[in-house]
């Protein structure tokens, strides 16, 4: 079987130096696909860009989460989003906070809200996504979120991210943060195959992240050989990773202290050596729009 992969920019719109990012390594051929945060300031002009260039696949990453401590966001909907925010109005920090307290008819008036505004400023969605993993429910095992977006995607037609084979030791990847136990995991899996199946609805085969749990998190140098080891163990079938990418306007490092990861995400893929040595692990880098066609367009 042959290797696929998807290579994901997250958060588009939510800094001017996500978006400039964004644009450019899609441009270059360097990503395949980009999902926008419709709550966050720049989301017009990630989105006029994207009706612009509709070749590129650009969908939605639906937010549910604002895990920054001063540079915050909050929800779309018009009322009835009490749930959904914290005590400063803005959304929960954390997925299992969001879990812990979110109600099923605020979320999906929310998730209406949010492709709503991607439509408005022009965007047509490839597909959508979701910020921080807080609408997948395994954070604290509120897994009937599952069952919810699901419905949605198959009612609006879009793929969705799912990693919907699983892949041996994904529970312990620190970026997914799995909370739930590996037999429960497990169990996950095995239903939400058969749903997506009955539902019609298309996910990519396995999700893996990097993370910064070690020693790639100490150099750029570091990063790169973690990452470069990392694409060499992707399975057969399609993989999706995804990276947050930004170039150096000072905005990611003021929201983050580690917002200089993300400019070397921007830096590493950009570097055409990245390219190169993706061809030589035999990986086809597609799109959300590929993988549409691959598997009967919705």
């Amino acid at each position: 079987m042959d290797k696929y992969l998807i290579i994901n920019a997250d958060d588009y719109g939510s800094f001017l130096g996500a978006n400039l990012a964004t644009q450019e390594l899609l441009e270059k051929g360097c990503i395949s696909s980009a999902t926008v945060m419709t709550p966050c300031p720049w989301v017009k002009h990630a989105c006029k860009w994207a009706a612009a260039h509709p070749e590129y696949a650009v969908g939605v990453h639906l937010t549910f989460t604002s895990e920054w401590n001063d540079y915050r966001w909050g929800p779309v909907a018009p009322g009835a989003t009490d749930s959904l925010r914290d005590e400063e109005g803005y959304f929960w920090h954390e997925s299992d906070q969001f879990e812990e307290h979110c109600a099923m008819e605020e979320v999906e008036r929310e998730v209406r809200a949010q492709l709503a505004r991607a439509k408005q400023f022009g965007l047509r969605p490839s597909h959508w996504d979701c910020h921080m993993g807080a609408i997948y429910g395994i954070a604290t095992g509120r897994l009937e979120l599952l069952n919810q977006i699901f419905d949605l995607s198959a009612e609006v037609g879009l793929p969705f991210r799912f990693p919907i084979l699983g892949v041996a030791g994904q529970e312990q990847n620190k970026t997914l943060d799995i909370q739930i136990p590996r037999e429960m995991l497990t169990q996950l899996f095995t239903r939400l195959q058969a749903y997506a199946r009955e539902k019609g609805v298309i996910c990519p085969d396995y999700l893996i992240p990097h993370d910064y749990n070690g020693p790639q998190k100490e150099s750029f140098e570091k990063f790169r050989d973690y990452l470069y080891t990392l694409m060499e163990s992707f399975p057969p079938g399609v993989t999706e990773t995804y990276l947050h990418p930004s170039i150096d306007t000072g905005e990611a490092k003021a929201a983050s202290s580690v917002g200089h990861h993300r400019i070397w995400e921007y830096e590493l893929y950009r570097d055409p050596g990245t390219k190169r040595h993706l061809q030589a692990c035999g990986i086809q880098v597609i799109s959300y729009r590929d993988l549409a066609k691959m598997r009967g367009n919705l």
